[in-house]
């Protein structure tokens, strides 16, 4: 018997009934191996979760009544998992105000058309959108949302990620060790020996830093990308969540990047803004076990970075939203901080009921 069995079992014999934290809702019953993913990842973590099948298109009161009576009883994340036009996450995001995470499915043209479904939805109704296939990477984020009001399941999440390192440690050993070429030479900075040096914090260098205390760090990567991250900005304002704009490139200036993410140790959430190959995001989910918002932007060649912001390898996902739609970030910021927020889940009402004039 497993470990997460025996886990459920002891509740059950206790005659306690374990509250799903997560749902899965799947558009098709043939989408079930990339949910599967993302259960592997809940059973990992310890995360209750419910799996469910229902369609945006065939079912529409289905998937309405098992997202409102689901909210209603405690889900704090959903999960939509659906290929082709894969309009079943922005329905669920219709009737809830809980954060909804979207997984386009590879059905036809490699995926690509179930990822613009899902990745371009209008404000204020954004979508957390992963990769590809990545129901694993669905469910990390999932599990970093939750982990913002509980420590215990950040906690976990930290432990994973501490794993899918190890694998790239390990791989080392297994795979180049093993290489046998006249002129490799394997002992050199051998990855098993090698010191891995803690980054410090120079202080001294973020004397132009506003606000230290922020609960939402909003990062630029080139000063015309700024005005994106200022619409976002306006909408955490007047969700009353505190925020800082930092225009800082982690290539151009890694230290004072680095610097930058080590100082904003209060900040629960990041948002990555940019252009030109998204090294923002990319630079940010390694940097921190926080959950990170992506916004790929335009260039002034009119190239957008959609899919390099979206497209995380395991372990490292990355929230994203629509071309240059910084207002969807914030929302999705405060969909996250409602989960355990009343006040926060009625400004995001008044906000999507256009009550408030943004």
């Amino acid at each position: 018997m497993t470990l997460n069995k025996i886990f459920i079992l002891k509740f059950i014999l206790e005659g306690i009934l374990l509250t799903p934290k997560i749902m899965i809702i799947l558009g098709s019953g043939s989408d079930i191996a990339i949910a599967e993913k993302a259960m592997d990842i809940l059973d990992k973590l310890e995360i209750p979760y419910s799996l469910k099948i229902a369609s945006a298109h065939r079912t529409p009161n289905l998937v309405r009544e098992i997202v409102t009576q689901g909210t209603d009883a405690g889900i704090e994340v959903f999960i939509g998992i659906a290929g082709l036009a894969a309009h079943l996450p922005g329905v669920i995001a219709a009737y809830t105000p809980r954060p909804v995470i979207g997984v386009p499915v590879d059905v036809k043209t490699s995926g690509r058309d179930a990822l613009e479904s899902i990745i371009q939805m209008p404000y204020p109704s954004p979508i957390s959108t992963v990769g590809i296939d990545r129901g694993d990477n669905a469910a990390i984020l999932a599990a970093q949302y939750i982990g913002i009001h509980d420590e215990e399941v950040r906690q976990k999440v930290i432990e994973l990620r501490k794993d899918y390192a190890k694998k790239v440690y390990d791989s080392n050993e297994s795979i180049v060790q093993q290489i046998d070429r006249p002129f490799i030479e394997n002992e050199f900075l051998r990855i098993k020996n090698l010191e891995i040096n803690d980054v410090k914090v120079d202080e001294s260098s973020l004397k132009n830093c506003k606000n230290f205390d922020a609960e939402v760090s909003i990062i630029v990567g080139r000063q015309t990308d700024l005005p994106v991250a200022k619409k976002a900005g306006a909408i955490l304002e007047r969700l009353k969540i505190s925020h800082d704009i930092k225009v800082i490139c982690p290539i151009r200036s890694n230290k004072k990047f680095t610097n930058y993410v080590k100082a904003m140790k209060n900040a629960k959430i990041f948002i990555g803004i940019s252009s030109n190959s998204s090294q923002v995001t990319g630079g940010l989910v390694g940097l921190t076990d926080r959950p990170v918002i992506g916004v790929p932007c335009t260039n002034e060649h009119g190239n957008d970075y959609m899919l390099t912001t979206v497209s995380m390898p395991p372990g490292v996902p990355v929230a994203t939203v629509g071309i240059n739609n910084g207002k969807n970030a914030a929302v999705i910021a405060g969909e996250i901080f409602a989960i355990d927020n009343p006040n926060i889940t009625g400004l995001l009402d008044k906000l999507k009921d256009k009550k408030i004039n943004l």
